[in-house]
């Protein structure tokens, strides 16, 4: 990141390629769209090039801060989607997703249950490895605000799952 600030877009696009992959699952996984995954990792690089000098290498990680970017713009595009289907609620199509009985679909299917604030760290911190400390920097969250999320997600995803797990 720091070759990028200076000018070099090679470092751009191996920031690119490198974090491509992680940002796209991330945001696949937190919404099961396919285009507006793809779509929210173009826009966030698009950000990335407009925002590279703000970055502090002593505030945290580059993935942390590109994740920060990428989630921003997706919760302004669902919340616009929200509005939008609350006006018009023919001109947004709602996904529908249908799961087997295979267990890792159920865990699937569990988490897809959450809350999104609970949601947006079980997926953070499980599917993307993140220490808390950078959760809540990408979330814009305490660090103990983090914790109970994490916590209460965790203890739903117990419950909802214990049905699933026991009656095998």
């Amino acid at each position: 990141m720091n070759a990028y600030q200076k000018g070099d877009d090679e470092a751009f696009n191996q920031l690119y390629q490198q974090l491509y992959k992680p940002l796209y699952s991330f945001l696949f996984r937190y919404t099961g769209e396919e285009q507006l995954s793809v779509d929210i990792v173009q826009d966030t690089f698009e950000q990335l090039q407009k925002k590279r000098h703000d970055f502090d290498a002593q505030k945290g990680m580059v993935k942390s801060y590109i994740f920060q970017i990428g989630y921003r713009l997706l919760m302004n595009k669902l919340n616009r989607r929200k509005r939008l289907r609350s006006f018009f609620p023919f001109l947004v199509p709602i996904q529908t997703t249908s799961f087997s009985a295979d267990d890792k679909l159920a865990v699937q299917q569990a988490i897809a249950k959450l809350p999104e604030k609970q949601l947006g760290v079980i997926l953070l911190a499980y599917y993307h490895d993140l220490p808390q400390e950078d959760i809540a920097k990408i979330l814009e969250i305490p660090i103990g605000t983090v914790k109970s999320r994490l916590h209460q997600a965790l203890k739903r995803l117990k419950e909802e799952l214990k049905e699933d797990f026991h009656a095998k």
